[in-house]
């Protein structure tokens, strides 16, 4: 063989070893929990188009966000809680706290930046609240948020009873039914936008998002290498309850009113929309780009259902079974990943 020959040779290898890495490397990225989430998207969108004509309707998709903007808010903290290995269970019925002392101010002339301070802060209170339960006297989580699940809509039940406020200012309407850009973008979904930039940012660029990942990973560890464990989840859940504020003073301008079973229920909607987003249950592994996408597949897949006429208990069940998926098919994936390389390593 002459050394031109060799040289072809060697460079024909190098190429089908080239092209193999890029076929691996597109496989992996297809095989991403991320990427399938989003092919899932695709395919109910292109469903839903075929089933409704309305439903791509730009004007309609904007508006079917309202349905779930302030549940994707309270999911981007709750990102952060989940991976650390913690559940807050309580979120929903914060906001009814926050909203009911709203509705107990504008019943006395409060005005829009008054209530909209009033919320905000009863959120952070009442997170905070939950963190200091949790992080001073290590009590666990899901504990101490079942109790100020039963705390805090408690106090709105007994307070309102079968009543409802629904004495707002004018302009406190916008907040939750207004639009921005060019008036036609909601301006929840912007408010969103803007928080789930922030949540991307600290979880993947700040040294908050490393520490959230090795107490997840291994909380005992994560304190011997200097980590403030307690202090994160302080932290932590202290903006859960900040943005659960946020997502009330949303909510109750959406609705323009206040009511002792306001978001009732919503608690396992945005674990449900963050774990299928590949936040594992279990702590130390998730992104914000794959909660993003689970929560406009949820979202607007409940849209589409709803132009159809479809029964809520079957979206119930829909939901569900997208949420055993979610839990499943990510060790499926990993078992097929694992599959694939002890191939290309005996090959």
């Amino acid at each position: 063989m002459s050394d031109r020959q060799r040289e072809t040779l060697v460079d024909e290898s190098r190429l089908i070893r080239g092209s193999l890495g890029r076929g691996a490397r597109l496989i992996s990225f297809l095989l991403t929990w991320e990427s399938l989430l989003f092919i899932i998207f695709i395919g109910i969108m292109v469903l839903n188009s075929f089933l409704s004509p309305v439903f791509l309707d730009p004007t309609n998709l904007l508006d079917a966000s309202f349905n779930f903007t302030e549940k994707a808010i309270i999911a981007m903290p709750m990102i952060f809680v989940i991976i650390c290995g913690d559940i807050d269970i309580s979120v929903a019925s914060i906001i009814a706290l926050s909203s009911l002392f709203m509705g107990m101010a504008g019943q006395v002339g409060a005005s829009t930046p008054t209530l909209v301070c009033i919320g905000l802060g009863v959120g952070l209170l009442a997170g905070l609240f939950n963190g200091l339960l949790i992080t001073r006297l290590d009590i666990p989580a899901i504990a101490v948020t079942i109790g100020s699940m039963s705390l805090f809509r408690g106090i709105a039940n007994a307070v309102l009873g079968d009543q409802a406020y629904t004495k707002y200012p004018a302009d406190f309407g916008f907040l939750g039914q207004g639009y921005a850009i060019a008036g036609v973008v909601p301006f929840q979904l912007v408010v969103f936008l803007a928080v789930a930039l922030v949540a991307a940012i600290t979880l993947n660029r700040t040294v908050v998002g490393r520490y959230a990942y090795a107490i997840g990973n291994n909380k005992t560890a994560a304190k011997f290498t200097g980590v403030p464990v307690e202090d994160v989840r302080l932290g932590i859940f202290t903006v859960t309850g900040l943005m659960s504020g946020l997502a009330a003073v949303l909510l109750t301008s959406r609705i323009g009113s206040t009511r002792p079973n306001i978001a009732s229920g919503w608690e396992l909607d945005v674990i449900t929309t963050v774990v299928l987003g590949g936040v594992a249950i279990t702590g130390g592994k998730g992104n914000v780009l794959g909660v993003i996408i689970a929560i406009f597949l949820l979202g607007y897949m409940k849209f589409g259902m709803g132009v159809i006429n479809v029964p809520g208990k079957v979206m119930n069940i829909i939901t569900g079974v997208l949420l055993v998926v979610a839990i499943l098919l990510p060790r499926a994936v990993d078992s097929i990943r694992r599959k694939a390389l002890l191939k290309r390593t005996s090959s």
